[in-house]
């Protein structure tokens, strides 16, 4: 910071082009300006390419148009899984009706299970007052038709048979203590009563989906699209289907696939309706959720707890486990939700229970709950383990644990485990021909345009994949050592015959082994002689530091501390890196542990490797790649930006940007979500970059630390840090251009990241000196979504450097598909780019080969 010159560090100018658009896509269009709910007032006039407004006026921005299509590239023909809908009822009208569902004491049901199954018995019971209007209900609070209803205002009241018991809890024939006994159970068996209040809340005319895929402006398009959405969900909901978002899972043992711990992965389609730039689309996928693997409470603990015996299960973590999850009793056929466990065994926990003694009312016993299962002709075998309590809160409900059986498709939301996560991958995996048959099939088995919302809307859903044309990009020329070319063919490289670009040299090394079944003296001889031949000058390590044989059945941190008070005795001075033998696979738990002490705590780096029988030269090169890039060296580089010919970037200081947040696992409210961004480094290198990192308030997808202003009026947030790297490494020159890719935000919140972020970004660099606000170009990656991109003449996956800007991409809006790497197992997942904002003026043919580029470096 002292280094640099006093203009580029003083203080905040008035930020007289904050929060403008100005001049999208090489400053020759006027951004898209509009009025959004009242809060900016936009008043804005064509003046020769630029936007005037008022003064004190806030620009809101919204996401660009396309500017053309790229031509370069190799045509190549492919399938999507996207499916052709016709619309022709565009003047059909939707009518939404918020719904309120009562019980008989004024309680408001929240439950979706029950809510769907009260409005289908208030259809059957008040058809004719409603018209015999075909519904579709989200199972929730809305509910659409087609066409107005008789009336803008509707009170029901709708008696439930026999469902009482599963929907609000019953009994499995026993009673728990508490006066009025007899009584609840014969109410429990009554019909319910429901009061459903239905009234108008809003017109969302169909013909604003036709509206959009001409590409005007709708409000109600998206509404429109969701009401077809929920139509499919219901659907699927009346053949008893788990809902999970846009994806529905059915009941089938063949969907599913066991990952240990009591929780199988079950495969299921999703779908979505999408408007395109070739009109309506139906987009069908497989999905994957997983759930509590179904079948005997008894075998889901055990192979929860991985465990071989009922007596060795941990009952505080089964009993945390099975709250709220839901079994049916094999005695009786019922369903309860568990909300505990009880304190004593079948054996010995007991409930009062009145007793008739012949005509008089009798008397009060304490019975246990074996005695009573036995007196009904059930005989438990294992009296000794707890009961279920399937009741309420004060009024517990006991179900032996060897009666009860997980009912299929309950979700589970936990975190998984690595192994899990690991087996999951695996075995989801399916080829591209498998994968284009499932969806295939599902459209013409499940006939959705049968139904009669869709029937009355003219709506077809073509049976076959859409035919897209994609362009295959040729992938850019590397440097390598001693400036010698390399060509990637088919996404892949490899360093045979080559040297590193920039190789480093290692001196104070050593060798950690966790792992009992290791010749470390081997490991360090060929990973130093591969080095050599890459150009890496190793010297020997300067210790082979050996777990302790006792330590093995530690705990993982315990091993981690122990280890490196070793490692710590047998060096002289701090290490310039340690390689780390593992037991296992590096998913083992000893991995997180040893990252977090070397990494975060002591700054030393690390390479992990596990030892296999596949540790031949080409294994060795991959771990050198990895330790040669940790140490800052590189290994290869873009021969355009070794030449310094990168179009648009090479002549103007460009620093870029990758933005993303992860958040803590499912379930986990409490830990905070962690801001990262990436900046390039160098200029006019692309492939140097080092990050910057924050944590913020849980769950929170948008960035609050960019901009960071102090009491002092200094910035301490995350541009800041990376701009004065950027200046301080690229001979004192302040970036004129920033590209930004952000990661991991949906549709609905492009808004916020023009907005809010970009604000922040601009606010960043404002404050840190005076001069023109740089150009912004800011796309989004997301890999979160569903189109998949198939060939049309090959069984493989589309070859990497496939793009795709027409036919299946927004009707309006810039965007395109790009697969950049090779897919040699599975189905590929393209990357789909959102450019929001383009300020530098890129022609799509040169943004599209720069995103290529920045894949290989």
């Amino acid at each position: 910071a002292s280094s640099a010159p006093p203009s580029f560090f003083t203080s905040s100018l008035p930020s007289t082009s904050q929060g403008r658009g100005g001049g999208e896509g090489g400053g020759e269009r006027v951004p898209h300006l509009r009025a959004s709910s009242g809060r900016y007032l936009i008043m804005a006039a064509k003046t020769g390419g630029a936007v005037q407004v008022h003064k004190n006026d806030t620009v809101k921005r919204t996401a660009m148009a396309r500017t053309g299509l790229g031509r370069e590239g190799k045509p190549i023909r492919l399938l999507s899984n996207h499916f052709a809908v016709k619309l022709s009822g565009i003047d059909a009208v939707f009518y939404q009706y918020s719904v309120s569902i009562k019980s008989d004491d004024d309680q408001v049901v929240e439950g979706k299970g029950i809510g769907r199954k009260v409005i289908d018995k208030m259809l059957q019971t008040y058809s004719s007052e409603l018209a015999g209007k075909d519904f579709a209900y989200d199972g929730e609070k809305c509910l659409f038709t087609v066409g107005p209803l008789p009336q803008n205002n509707f009170e029901f009241t709708v008696i439930m048979e026999e469902t009482s018991a599963r929907a609000v809890g019953g009994s499995p024939g026993h009673e728990s203590p508490g006066p009025g006994d007899k009584k609840r159970v014969k109410r429990s068996h009554l019909p319910k009563q429901f009061v459903v209040g239905i009234s108008y809340a809003a017109r969302i005319p169909l013909r604003s989906v036709a509206l959009a895929l001409q590409g005007s402006d709708s409000d109600h398009a998206q509404d429109a699209l969701r009401v077809l959405d929920i139509v499919l969900r219901q659907q699927q909901a009346k053949r008893g289907c788990l809902l999970v978002r846009q994806s529905f899972f059915s009941d089938d043992s063949r969907n599913l696939v066991d990952l240990t711990g009591g929780v199988s992965g079950c495969r299921g389609l999703h779908s979505s309706f999408r408007t395109t730039m070739n009109g309506l689309s139906l987009n069908m996928d497989v999905s994957t959720t997983m759930i509590v693997t179904p079948g005997p409470v008894v075998n889901f603990l055990l192979t929860n707890q991985n465990v071989r015996d009922v007596r060795d299960i941990d009952w505080p973590k089964a009993k945390r486990m099975l709250k709220n999850l839901r079994v049916k009793a094999t005695h009786n056929n019922m369903e309860f939700k568990i909300i505990g466990l009880s304190d004593q065994p079948c054996s010995r926990q007991t409930f009062p229970m009145k007793v008739r003694s012949g005509s008089s009312e009798g008397q009060t016993v304490d019975i246990t709950v074996e005695e009573y299962f036995k007196s009904k002709q059930v005989f438990l075998e294992k009296p000794y383990l707890p009961c279920l309590d399937v009741g309420k809160p004060k009024r517990p409900n006991y179900l032996p644990i060897e009666l009860g059986n997980m009912i299929s498709l309950q979700r589970y939301t936990k975190a998984l485990s690595s192994q899990q996560r690991t087996t999951l991958v695996e075995k989801s995996r399916q080829k591209p021909q498998d994968r284009m048959r499932v969806v295939t099939d599902a459209v013409k088995s499940n006939r959705y345009d049968d139904d009669p919302i869709f029937s009355s809307c003219g709506i077809k859903i073509d049976s076959q994949l859409t035919r897209v044309e994609g362009r295959v990009l040729s992938a850019p020329m590397l440097v390598v050592g001693n400036s010698q070319d390399c060509v990637p063919f088919k996404g892949r490289w490899n360093y045979n015959n080559k040297k590193l670009f920039e190789p480093v040299r290692i001196e104070r090394w050593a060798i950690v082994n966790f792992s009992a079944r290791c010749d470390m003296s081997r490991i360090s001889r060929e990973l130093i002689n591969c080095g050599r031949t890459k150009g890496i000058i190793i010297e020997g390590p300067y210790s082979l530091v050996d777990e302790d044989n006792q330590a093995r059945r530690c705990a993982p941190i315990v091993r981690v501390e122990r280890m490196f008070e070793k490692v710590k005795a047998n060096l002289p001075g701090p290490p310039e890196f340690l390689l780390c033998v593992l037991p296992e696979r590096k998913n083992c738990d000893i991995y997180g542990p040893w990252k977090k002490k070397n990494l975060h705590e002591m700054g030393i780096v690390t390479q992990c490797i596990v030892p296999s029988a596949k540790m031949n030269d080409q294994y060795f090169t991959n771990v050198l790649l990895k330790i040669n890039a940790k140490l800052g060296g590189m290994n290869s580089k873009l021969a355009l930006e070794h030449s310094r010919q990168i179009p648009v970037i090479n002549k103007i200081p460009t620093i870029i940007l990758g933005m993303d947040v992860s958040h803590g696992s499912p379930g986990r409210s409490d830990i905070p979500s962690i801001a990262a961004v990436v900046g390039s480094r160098c200029w006019p290198l692309i492939s140097r970059y080092r990050a910057s990192v924050r944590t913020q308030s849980p769950k929170v997808e948008m960035i609050d630390s960019l901009f960071k202003p102090l009491d002092n009026g200094k910035d301490d947030g995350i541009i800041r840090e990376l701009l004065l790297d950027f200046y301080t490494t690229s001979q004192q020159r302040k970036p004129e251009q920033i590209i930004i890719f952000r990661d991991g935000v949906s549709e609905s919140q492009f808004s916020q990241v023009l907005n809010l972020e970009v604000d922040q970004i601009i606010k960043a660099y404002q404050n840190m000196g005076q001069g023109p606000p740089p150009k912004i170009t800011v796309i989004i990656a997301q890999k979160n979504h569903h189109t998949k991109l198939f060939q049309a003449d090959a069984p493989d996956n589309v070859p990497a450097g496939t793009v795709v800007d027409k036919g299946i991409v927004h009707p309006k809006q810039y965007d395109f598909y790009m697969c950049a790497h090779a897919g040699p197992i599975g189905t590929s997942r393209p990357t789909h780019y959102h450019v929001l904002l383009d300020q530098i003026g890129f022609t799509p043919d040169e943004l599209q080969s720069l995103v290529l580029s920045l894949s290989y470096v």
